[in-house]
């Protein structure tokens, strides 16, 4: 059996914790939380957002300027370039983004008006100069202006961090 990486097994435990805690965790509007892991040349970020946040409801979309919005909003994320940079001189580039949204998808089941929705997403990079690797530059705020509070945890070569981004902050730092 292979072993599963330091990255993965945070990627996957962050996402774990959010099926099995959906209905018990506080749904915090104006909140994002990121989880951070750097393993190797691997880096890799996990969001997780109120869908109000990023696309101003939490509902499939109604008409036609809405599904447009939505629409806008899923391509934004998933292009992602202007969500986070890492540090320009370990030479990392984007190999993957995942972004799911289930009220926004065609044929998915949509919650009551009571219920709320997030949005998930995970960036995955590999970095030719990982050693040079200690910042992560977070666009979040300039790009959905309803962000109030970055929640972020870092695992990483250099051990576990938490951090709190608020406006104008936007640099998370990466212990080595």
């Amino acid at each position: 059996m292979k072993p599963i990486s330091a990255a993965a097994f945070l990627l996957a435990l962050a996402s774990a914790a959010s099926l099995a805690g959906a209905a018990s965790k506080p749904h915090e509007h104006g909140v994002v939380k990121l989880d951070v892991a750097v393993e190797g040349e691997n880096l890799s970020v996990a969001m997780e957002a109120p869908l109000d946040i990023v696309l101003g409801f939490e509902r499939a979309p109604r008409t036609d300027s809405e599904r447009r919005a939505a629409a806008d909003v899923l391509s934004r994320l998933r292009e992602g370039a202007a969500l986070f940079s890492p540090d320009a001189a370990a030479q990392c580039r984007r190999v993957r983004s995942d972004v799911r949204a289930g009220v926004l998808e065609a044929g998915a089941r949509h919650p009551a008006n009571t219920e709320h929705a997030d949005l998930d997403a995970t960036y995955e990079y590999r970095c030719a100069q990982p050693g040079s690797l200690r910042t992560l530059d977070v666009g979040l705020f300039d790009a959905f202006k309803r962000i109030q509070r970055v929640d972020v945890q870092v695992a990483g070569p250099g051990g576990q961090a938490k951090a709190t981004l608020q406006r104008p902050a936007r640099v998370i730092n990466i212990r080595r």
